[in-house]
């Protein structure tokens, strides 16, 4: 993104701070409409992807070209038309009433700016994505084989990406013109005001002297931002330039350093309550309260956190790892003195989670962050810090409401061509009829997407594909879309390509690709669970009383289980036998059969019992 001075900088800061008011007044006071709200939404977003991020590496970093203001401003006459035009629009029946040639060439110039400004902003794998499904539409008909589509006029083709709330703007779009850039705006609420801050201190002044402390920090710290940022290399960047060189410092491994703020980080987006975007568009597809899938997601997300604080705790203690001075923290009293700053997040929590709608939670909590400053001096928010954080929040939205846009295009093509019919008779012929094989190939399809698109993006593209397959075998909806949205998120840690881990051993010092297999090792809870949810409803508290007492207790034994095994060490260090014995009874433990569950759970503390005998720690990883 670029940094702007002078006078563009003070254009974009009135430009975004007007967005973030607009969108304001309609959390407090009501949305239009769908499609006139996502359409002014759209087209207040679109110019900034010109102005704001370069053309090439070669642009100008510090102000636009004449070519980017051209595009910025023609980028917004097809919503201004759409604005005008908003009744005429709506009352059209679709596939009926012809396209005029405005809104013809409109359509055409809208897609093209989109996919442009999607190279620019999200990368160019969702733009190459984004332009082969709308060209699918119209040259789908001419591919051979399998891949041969239905035949459909430059007309409907526009019709569908333009003029309907089936393309552009569509659900994903949707959630970004309503939840997403007011809680945004919430995260930047959450910065001005010290909140933000105090999380860290928070996470230094009760882990940091414990063995290991620093890791733990970041695990602490990362878990928190990444659920508001909803990016998890921005997360990375923004806690690991502080916990990583400490990690190091303490005596961890650069490789090692980095896989933990990178796993932290990635995992924010599965933790309530906010989940970065895509646990919003997820609510809006399943069409249930948010808080649904809040609860669903809690369980799974303490069990990710747990293991991933368990294994950096075993490693710091068997390479010898102290934590921090206590005279280099905050002290417990001071931030136990400051814990009214957990108000906004606790309060936020307890809105969703009672019935009050994300909107309506997140203004309040925009409230009740701006309140909480006015206790702390140094961060009492007057008019300018106020505007600041609608500044900071609603800036962040261009890349969702981009990505979203880009993805309306693809739910749009696969909705009209019958695209995701022919995806769900591959799955269905290549697993032969059995549900384990067809998860095996969602989860592939959903990390491939990752590497290569921002979680949002990811996640409504293999929802799209994925989830109509898996819901045909009998797996339920929620159940579905959590399975591909959590592979669509540790994709970021997934190498070949596995940017927070890549972002993370940048700031480290350390090999890409250690750092990411060893991300991998520790974040290992999140390549079996969403297997584990989709066969045990416990596990996302959706069965009988019964049922979630027991996947509850087979999850916890399962995540101790496994993090003995993957660090191979409890208080000695671990026999290979005693390893894989850990590993069986972990596995074990998270199938949804009672008569294995409960055996595996009484066996995992039959061998923590024993093996935890005859204490030594080794400076050496087994």
């Amino acid at each position: 993104m670029r940094k702007l001075e002078g006078k563009t900088q003070t254009f974009m800061y009135v430009y975004v701070i007007l967005m973030g008011l607009f969108h304001l007044y309609t959390a407090v006071f009501g949305n239009f409409e769908a499609y006139l709200q996502r359409t002014i939404h759209l087209t207040w977003v679109l110019p900034m992807a010109f102005l704001l991020y370069p053309a090439t590496k070669s642009s100008p970093k510090d102000r636009p070209t004449l070519l980017d203001w051209f595009l910025a401003i023609l980028s917004t006459a097809p919503g201004i038309y759409g604005i005008v035009n908003y009744n005429e629009i709506v009352s059209r029946i679709v596939q009926v009433d012809p396209l005029t040639q405005t809104q013809l060439i409109l359509g055409v110039l809208l897609t093209i700016m989109l996919l442009e400004a999607t190279r620019r902003v999200v990368g160019l794998p969702l733009a190459i994505i984004a332009a082969f499904f709308a060209g699918y539409m119209y040259f789908g008909s001419y591919l051979p084989g399998v891949l041969k589509g239905l035949q459909f006029t430059l007309a409907e083709v526009v019709e569908e990406i333009y003029l309907t709330g089936e393309g552009i703007f569509s659900i994903p779009l949707g959630v970004s013109a309503t939840f997403v850039i007011i809680f945004l705006i919430f995260g930047g609420f959450l910065e001005k005001s010290g909140i933000g801050e105090y999380f860290m201190e928070f996470a230094q002044a009760f882990a940091g002297t414990t063995p290991g402390g620093p890791a733990k920090i970041a695990v602490v710290s990362s878990c928190l931002f990444g659920s508001i940022s909803g990016s998890a290399v921005a997360n990375v960047y923004g806690t690991g330039t502080f916990t990583i060189p400490l990690m190091k410092r303490l005596g961890y491994p650069a490789y090692f350093a980095g896989a933990v703020e990178a796993v932290a980080s990635s995992g924010g987006q599965i933790m309530p309550p906010i989940m970065g975007a895509g646990a919003f568009i997820m609510a809006s597809l399943l069409g249930i309260q948010f808080r649904e899938v809040i609860i669903a997601a809690a369980f799974p997300a303490l069990l990710y956190y747990g293991a991933v604080f368990l294994m950096v705790h075993l490693r710091a203690v068997k390479t010898g790892i102290k934590g921090l001075k206590p005279e280099e923290l905050p002290s417990k009293s001071y931030v136990l003195k400051n814990i009214y700053k957990l108000i906004p997040i606790v309060g936020l929590l307890w809105m969703l989670l009672t019935g009050y709608t994300p909107m309506l939670a997140a203004v309040i909590g925009i409230m009740m962050a701006w309140g909480v400053s006015l206790f702390d001096p140094k961060r009492r928010m007057g008019i300018k810090s106020i505007l600041d954080a609608i500044y900071t929040g609603a800036l962040n939205i261009t890349v969702v409401a981009i990505a979203c846009a880009a993805a309306g295009i693809i739910v749009g093509s696969v909705s009209l061509t019958g695209f995701g019919f022919k995806f769900v008779g591959l799955v269905f012929s290549l697993a032969r009829d059995i549900p384990f094989l067809a998860l095996l190939l969602i989860m592939i399809v959903s990390l491939v997407l990752g590497m290569g698109l921002p979680t949002t993006g990811a996640y409504i593209l293999a929802a799209a594909l994925g989830v109509p397959a898996l819901t045909k075998l009998g797996f339920a909806p929620l159940s579905a879309h959590l399975f591909v949205f959590y592979f669509a998120i540790i994709s970021a840690i997934t190498p070949p390509v596995a940017l927070a881990a890549y972002a993370a051993s940048s700031i480290a010092g350390a090999h890409p690709n250690k750092t990411g297999f060893q991300a991998m090792r520790l974040g290992i809870l999140a390549f079996i669970v969403p297997y584990a949810f989709c066969y045990d409803k416990g596990l996302i508290l959706h069965g009988t009383m019964l049922e979630n007492a027991a996947a509850v207790a087979g999850g916890i034994s399962a995540a101790l289980a496994l993090g003995f095994a993957m660090e191979g060490f409890m208080t000695r260090a671990l026999k290979p036998y005693e390893r894989a014995l850990f590993i069986l009874s972990g596995l074990a433990a998270f199938t949804p059969i009672l008569a294995i569950k409960l055996p595996a759970v009484a066996a995992t503390v039959l061998f923590m019992l024993l093996f935890s005998r005859t204490p030594k720690i080794l400076s050496e990883t087994p």
